[in-house]
């Protein structure tokens, strides 16, 4: 697999781009390199490959859905909802990065989204553009909910 493609794919939250090459992404999405971009994992055995999660927030983080977190180490992670198309599609790749499938502050325009990725993902179900992620930044001693 090469890591630098970028997928059009519909997301457990809205249609999305994936790649293992966040740059290539901010180049996609036409946004600042120095800008972190979410990585989304296929569970939370591979979370823990990454970082460490805080004692005092790891019940929270299990249970929350569709919830992306910015960890201490100003890592951004969000875990899949199990048995979803997009944690099967996850399953081959454990880790990628993610960012919704649109020009930086534009919403969902399909020609776009098509022109720019390199492989379409196509579910069932077609591209739809809904609500995004909560995002909740955390550290050893409080949690504040930025969207």
């Amino acid at each position: 697999m090469n890591s630098s493609l970028v997928y059009l794919t519909q997301t457990d939250t809205t249609v999305g781009f994936l790649s293992q090459n966040d740059k290539k992404l901010c180049g996609v999405k036409e946004r600042d390199q120095q800008k972190k971009i979410l990585q989304v994992v296929n569970s939370f055995h591979t979370l823990k490959k990454h970082l460490r999660v805080p004692t005092k927030y790891k019940k929270l983080i299990r249970r929350a859905r569709m919830s992306t977190f910015i960890y201490p180490n100003k890592l951004a992670f969000r875990v899949v909802d199990n048995n979803s198309s997009h944690q099967n599609f996850l399953l081959k790749f454990h880790t990628m990065y993610s960012t919704s499938a649109n020009k930086t502050q534009n919403s969902f325009n399909e020609e776009f989204a098509e022109e720019k990725s390199d492989i379409i993902v196509y579910t069932k179900d077609n591209f739809t553009e809904t609500k995004a992620s909560n995002i909740f930044k955390i550290n050893k001693s409080k949690i504040r909910k930025i969207r």
